[in-house]
């Protein structure tokens, strides 16, 4: 059960980083997840679910909504911005310029 908790509070961490300003109790699917980790407490073994499926589907969903920040970080960062000097060029790919003595 403690990786189940483990799994959800990560849960609650992208989603309060995915939700600019409502607090993640309000958030409609912080919600549906707590109400399925509720309802897979008791009935995982009962109804001959596969033991670990509440894990395994918010594993999916901790994926999905991780990759979704990651995008949105490495496209605000590499988006373009029309013409960029040769230093920003440079400094974008790693590269430093030679220094020109005047």
């Amino acid at each position: 059960m403690n990786s189940n908790i483990r799994v959800i509070r990560t849960l609650a961490q992208e989603l309060r980083r995915a939700s600019l300003n409502e607090k993640v109790q309000d958030n409609i699917a912080m919600q549906y997840i707590l109400e399925q980790a509720r309802s897979h407490k008791e009935t995982s073994e009962v109804l001959c679910k596969a033991q670990m499926e509440l894990k395994n589907l918010a594993d999916t969903y901790l994926c999905y909504l991780t990759s979704q920040r990651k995008y949105k970080e490495i496209k605000t960062q590499y988006t373009g911005k029309g013409e960029r000097s040769i230093k920003e060029t440079a400094d974008l790919v790693g590269f430093k310029l030679p220094h020109d003595p005047k």
